[in-house]
């Protein structure tokens, strides 16, 4: 269950970046990012309540929704696509890839979990890998107020993305189911996103164009409601530490599919951080561990 959780996850996310792609141009970026979440908000709402799968939640509960909401289903949103603004979008994966080391850390602060030293290593394999991975790119950026700027945005955005994954335990902690809770917090993100929209000025126009309208579609239902149920979950199964490592994958596969779709060219360098990233995949989902203590003896999973 947790590797198909996690294969699914990877692919879904992988993609979406083609579908945020055809989002840009017509309509504000704050604009789309809240009419996908009160969209998937809105969907998984109903399809609950239509189930009866809908759990009632007391005053905490609503509050850890508010806070998840924020910081997965808003800030972090708004500070990728801000990064990406003033950095190229491989740099922006090489600091989200640091989210591992970042649940990591968090764990131990907020709920004293010990920090493994697999799952470092394997952040630390993966991070090293997107860094090859893209170095054509990071090579030709330049060190300037700019790049400064856009790191900036990126790192906030990882820590807003950390933070929302212990909330997201909090809620599993308290009994509160994935599905509830991602259908309270979309819709609390999506208020808080129409709150900071109007405040802004910004105009509620929309693109009737199939290719917006599909892409919001796969972006709200498969990139929303299955993708950050599918993780989330992960998150409580798993650990925030390893269910992170999909934000390693998600660049691999991306990649994988601009080669078909755009032409894109592997090179050296992308293949040793293809292995890096797949060694570190490898110490997240196996027995293997270099940190064994005795020979032939497979380590205790994380």
């Amino acid at each position: 269950m947790n590797l198909s959780l996690y294969l699914l996850t990877v692919l879904i996310w992988g993609t979406t970046w083609i579908a945020i792609k055809l989002q840009l141009g017509v309509v504000a970026i704050p604009v789309s990012i809240f009419y996908r979440f009160a969209l998937a908000g809105l969907l998984l709402f109903v399809a609950l309540l239509a189930m009866r799968k809908l759990q009632k939640l007391d005053r905490r509960g609503h509050w850890l929704c508010v806070g998840q909401g924020l910081c997965l289903f808003c800030l972090n949103f708004l500070c990728f696509y801000s990064a990406t603004q003033w950095i190229p979008s491989g740099l922006v994966s090489v600091v989200f890839s640091a989210a591992t080391l970042w649940n990591a850390l968090n764990a131990r602060i907020w709920f004293g979990t010990r920090i493994s030293p697999r799952i470092m290593a394997a952040g630390a394999l993966g991070f090293c890998g997107l860094v090859l991975l893209f170095w054509p790119e990071l090579a030709g950026q330049e060190a300037s107020h700019e790049t400064l700027l856009g790191l900036g945005f990126a790192l906030l955005g990882t820590l807003c993305f950390s933070t929302g994954n212990m909330l997201s335990s909090l809620q599993q902690r308290a009994g509160i189911r994935p599905l509830t809770g991602n259908a309270y917090s979309m819709l609390y993100g999506a208020a808080i996103l129409l709150v900071g929209c109007v405040v802004a000025g910004l105009p509620f126009g929309f693109d009737s164009s199939p290719a917006y309208v599909g892409a919001l579609l796969y972006l709200a239902v498969l990139g929303s409601v299955v993708g950050f149920t599918a993780y989330l979950t992960l998150v409580g199964r798993m650990g925030p530490a390893r269910a992170a490592y999909c934000t390693v994958l998600f660049p691999v596969v991306a990649l994988s599919i601009s080669t078909v779709v755009e032409g894109y060219r592997w090179t050296p360098y992308a293949f040793a951080g293809l292995a890096l990233v797949m060694l570190g995949n490898l110490l997240v989902f196996t027995k293997w561990s270099p940190f064994t203590k005795r020979a032939g003896v497979a380590g205790k999973i994380a």
